[in-house]
């Protein structure tokens, strides 16, 4: 049995800075070798290339260690489905400075306390970031994408498709372009006259 500090930073987007949490782990006895991290995650997407490689690194007798559960997850499945999962391989969890354990019933409401904030806190993200964009698209501010090509181009693409010359592969290439895009061209653009002809 081992007992290893197995690290775990994260950070949703790659502005953000990984150093006060990495400070604070290895402060927490951590080794910098130990600590796996993910940049531009968020905590509600569980497909985390750092998390996975620290769930892999420990061992039977180890501990998990993050500086804050929201950390390591943002919903409360999550939340116990990671640390149920790390109880039933032997591993401890470890939350700053104190350790969660699931046989008592205080550390158990605590860790389901802290989850249900992290999920919360999530959600009101979300909803700032969709009453930001309403706001601004309100004030004209938010167009969404701008289209690949120019009004032009997109007649232009239409046209030779529409000759009967040009494959949807031809036009990608010409127009250096995706073939999503060229499909999604073809059907905002009305046949042309080439048709007719």
């Amino acid at each position: 049995m081992t007992h290893t500090l197995i690290g775990y930073a994260r950070c949703s987007t790659d502005k953000q800075d990984l150093a006060a949490q990495q400070d604070a782990l290895l402060k927490l006895g951590v080794a910098a070798d130990r600590i796996y991290t993910d940049k531009g995650f968020t905590g509600t997407n569980r497909d985390r290339p750092g998390l996975d490689q620290a769930l892999a690194a420990v061992r039977n007798g180890d501990t998990l260690v993050v500086p804050k559960l929201d950390r390591l997850a943002r919903s409360v499945p999550d939340a116990r489905a990671i640390g149920d999962s790390l109880t039933a391989r032997g591993v401890k969890l470890q939350l700053g400075a104190s350790v969660h354990d699931p046989s008592d019933p205080m550390g158990k409401l605590f860790f389901n306390i802290l989850a249900t904030f992290a999920e919360f806190e999530a959600d009101l993200i979300k909803l700032r970031t969709r009453e930001g964009m309403a706001v601004a698209r309100a004030k004209g501010k938010l167009r969404g994408k701008k289209p690949k090509l120019s009004d032009r181009q997109q007649k232009e693409l239409r046209r030779m498709y529409d000759t009967g010359d040009y494959s949807i592969s031809d036009l990608a290439d010409l127009f250096s372009i995706s073939r999503p895009t060229v499909y999604r061209t073809l059907r905002r653009q009305p046949v042309t006259s080439v048709m007719a002809a």
